[in-house]
């Protein structure tokens, strides 16, 4: 058997060593186990899709208790915080990320939820104490503390008065009533409206139209209150446990109502519902767990509202895609159970909240407008 000869290149041909091909740029993450470069290993490609430094950045530092709500501002540019330490945080949302703001001992109690003027650089927060506190956040002094109720409030919402230029703020508490307050600097210390629920109160949401308040309570229900009437007009009944939370999607067509059963359910609100229950989704997947956390969940907005998330006790949070019920995102990197989180208006980014007194800013990817 004799050995193959590698004939000779035709007359007038060369011989070319082929360059190698060069890869297209790409964001890529690599991690090594030791000191040295060489041992580094690819583990993921990532496609960027936000402004932010990093896909996953961390504000920490501001809180030495636990975070219980999170909020953008309307532009997304800048990110509040309220904890069990009495503080609220103040951050910049692109880098460097900064804290530029702590107000510490805010109240003398928890601080529960926090809310954006949607019209002036103020800041409305609730607190354990039962006071509503409105701040300057340009000077960072709280211009107004009103005594609001006799018990622990658990949640305020905001929304401009249809047809008046007026911002009204709703607060839902412990001690069964939900009042409406004027906001802005021209706030009075004794509400507009008291609606009389008869259950401690856990969640409060405005309608699209600011006409009405949507009202969560003990007794499993969601109660709709009509701001001109004063009086109850409807409820929402489906859940089995506690609503935590109220979030009305940015078309003001549904509204997203987790609970303690960890049941999440996507109610329709529109005037006229095909369904006779109004109930359009129910979502599983986020464990409310045995701490009877009041947790807080919240729509995307760079998509018109297509996904919905919540965090839960088991230290993750839930992104479901809303017309097939499905868990697009399971996301880890909380060490205690993730109370709260909040949506950028513009960007695909997610900010969530923990106990662990941390939060996290995650990129996700960009959604379709619906």
């Amino acid at each position: 058997m004799s050995k193959r000869e590698h004939s000779p290149p035709p007359p007038g041909a060369a011989l070319v060593k082929r360059a190698r091909a060069t890869p297209p740029p790409t964001n890529q993450i690599a991690i090594s186990s030791a000191g040295d470069d060489r041992s580094k290993g690819l583990i993921r490609t990532v496609q960027r899709t936000s402004n932010l430094e990093a896909p996953i950045v961390s504000l920490a530092g501001a809180h030495s208790g636990e975070i219980l709500s999170c909020r953008f501002d309307p532009t997304g540019q800048n990110i509040a915080a309220c904890s069990a330490d009495r503080s609220i945080s103040l951050w910049r949302t692109y880098p460097p990320n900064t804290n530029y703001g702590l107000l510490s001992s805010h109240a003398k109690a928890p601080i529960l939820d926090l809310q954006w003027s949607l019209c002036s650089p103020l800041l409305y927060s609730v607190a354990a104490d039962h006071t509503l506190s409105m701040t300057d956040i340009t000077t960072g002094q709280r211009f107004k503390k009103i005594r609001a109720h006799r018990e622990i409030i658990n949640a305020v919402d905001r929304t401009m008065a249809s047809g008046s230029g007026t911002e009204l703020v709703a607060t839902g508490s412990d001690d069964g009533t939900v009042k409406v307050w004027e906001g802005g600097d021209d706030a009075q210390k004794h509400p507009i409206a008291t609606f009389d629920i008869k259950c401690p109160v856990t969640s409060v949401c405005w309608s699209a139209d600011g006409n009405s308040v949507y009202i969560g309570a003990i007794d499993n229900e969601v109660h709709i209150y009509d701001l001109r009437k004063g009086e109850q007009t409807s409820s929402l009944i489906g859940h089995s446990d506690t609503p935590t939370s109220l979030s009305l999607s940015p078309n003001g067509n549904f509204l997203l109502s987790p609970s303690l059963s960890s049941q999440t359910i996507i109610w329709d609100v529109r005037a006229f519902s095909p369904s006779p229950n109004r109930v359009h989704r129910v979502l599983q997947g986020a464990p409310a767990g045995f701490e009877n956390t009041l947790l807080r969940g919240a729509w995307s907005k760079d998509d018109g509202g297509s996904r919905v998330a919540l965090g839960g006790a088991d230290r993750m949070v839930c992104i479901w895609d809303v017309e097939s019920s499905k868990i697009l995102y399971k996301l880890p990197g909380h060490k205690g159970t993730v109370t709260a989180v909040d949506f950028h208006p513009k960007e695909p980014i997610i900010l969530t909240a923990s106990k662990d007194g941390t939060m996290l800013l995650g990129e996700i990817e960009a959604g379709i407008a619906v």
